[in-house]
């Protein structure tokens, strides 16, 4: 698998791929993850720990070294000089299939590894870009910025032998950019042990929160978890919260996850009197998370873009009802009001089905049974067999169309039995031209 992001990167990417690696691995297979490399440190974490635990339980990990990406400081971008020494890895690993990730350097090293080797390369369109780059470039005009970001995925489209997509919507657009795809419909799957918590723990790690967060001592959680970006529209549950706050004084929205705005809606809740009412947590570990969304009342997603919304899951997985705006990712993930409830992108509406949860404990705990039950078809096992599948008609559709693997021809030219050969093969036929010509001449 081919990632520009892979941990300590925390985002929607580097979780499905870590997933579907991991459970590739245990029905069986092989997995060799190609992602850039990240300095100590990075979210209050080391890549050291990240990859000595890959090494154990998950894939083989190949860091490329990389550079800071000029648009945020929390990614990076491979260098693309590395390149030959990626193709030593990878040689060495001798993949069936090449499934990429990402749309930036390691998208390119990984398409031409493909192209290189005759192996299919499938990719998973995993970000909006059309929508999300704007946020990146403010100073210039967005439909610049679209026309550029939607050129692009074109091309990546373009060289994708098979393209995943993880919503209906996504296909269209899909074949919107590129009528020609074939695509696979495969969401991201989740490990339910990660969720499976019990109220004793999820009571002991409340104190510990309360300890490191007084803020949310003796009040109900409101929770947000994910990236801290204005992409996210999380400006529209400082909106609301006012609104819930009148009828439930005793909540609190804690946002749960870094991100490069965090500073800024810091300040957007202090300047709007919530700085008592709101709790920025920065980075939390995975395994925390997860007992965050069991000790919340209501999980809360706004984002208007969102592929996946794989977090609506979890909070499910943990019994957390929701409520979302249905849009992209989520219509898929809730396909209406299972688990929670599924808005449209109004204030009045959204603020209307937090307040019934809030105030209904018999419809909170129904809800939460039904989140529980309706997250079970989103199993990374089930959705695993699904992702072989996919692999294995891609593989035998490829050889079809373009015959085996093969060696590079650089490699050929370096492969000093093919020079021998080839030198055999030319004074055999130097010969026999030569004695064509003696025949000739002879009268």
């Amino acid at each position: 698998m081919f990632s520009d992001a892979y941990w300590p990167r925390v985002n929607g990417v580097t979780v499905s791929v870590d997933s579907y690696s991991r459970a590739l691995i245990k029905a069986g297979h092989e997995v060799l993850v190609i992602c850039s490399s990240y300095p100590e440190g990075m979210d209050g974490t080391s890549s050291v720990r990240f990859d000595r635990e890959a090494r154990e339980e998950g894939p083989k990990i190949v860091r490329v070294p990389s550079m800071p990406a000029f648009i945020t400081k929390e990614d990076r971008l491979a260098k693309f000089t590395k390149w030959h020494w990626v193709f030593r890895q990878v040689e060495s690993f001798n993949p069936e299939i090449i499934h990429i990730n990402t749309e930036f350097v390691i998208a390119e090293i990984g398409f031409l590894y493909g192209l290189a080797h005759n192996l299919p390369a499938i990719y998973t369109f995993h970000t909006m870009w059309e929508d999300y780059s704007p946020n990146y470039f403010p100073m210039v005009p967005s439909f610049l910025i679209r026309f550029v970001a939607r050129s692009v995925m074109k091309i990546v489209l373009f060289r994708s032998y098979r393209v995943i997509v993880p919503t209906r919507q996504i296909d269209e657009v899909v074949h919107n950019y590129s009528p020609r795809t074939k695509t696979f419909l495969l969401p991201t799957g989740i490990e339910p042990e990660l969720f499976d918590h019990t109220d004793e723990e999820g009571e002991i790690f409340r104190e510990k929160m309360e300890k490191s967060f007084p803020k949310l001592k003796g009040k109900r959680i409101l929770l947000f978890a994910g990236r801290i970006a204005k992409e996210k529209n999380l400006g529209f549950l400082l909106n609301i919260l006012p609104e819930i706050l009148k009828k439930h004084p005793d909540v609190v929205l804690l946002f749960a996850g870094s991100g490069p705005d965090l500073d800024y809606f810091k300040e957007e809740a202090r300047k709007k009197g919530l700085k008592d009412n709101c709790e920025f947590s920065g980075y939390v570990e995975r395994r925390d998370l997860a007992l965050i969304y069991r000790i919340s009342k209501v999980f809360l997603f706004p984002s208007l873009t969102d592929t996946q919304g794989l977090v609506t899951i979890e909070a499910m997985f943990s019994g957390t009802p929701v409520v979302a705006i249905g849009a992209l990712g989520t219509l898929m993930v809730m396909g209406g009001d299972n688990g929670g409830f599924m808005v449209k992108n109004d204030e009045s509406e959204f603020t209307e089905r937090v307040l019934a949860l809030l105030g209904d404990e018999d419809l909170r705990s129904r809800k939460s049974e039904e989140a529980r039950l309706h997250a079970r078809s989103w199993s990374i096992e089930e959705l695993t067999k699904k992702l072989t599948d996919i692999y294995k008609a891609t593989a035998e559709a490829y050889r079809k169309d373009y015959g085996e693997s093969r060696m590079p021809v650089w490699e050929l030219v370096m492969n000093r039995r093919w020079w021998d050969i080839n030198k055999q093969i030319f004074q055999k036929r130097t010969r026999r031209i030569w004695r064509q010509m003696q025949s000739k001449l002879t009268p």
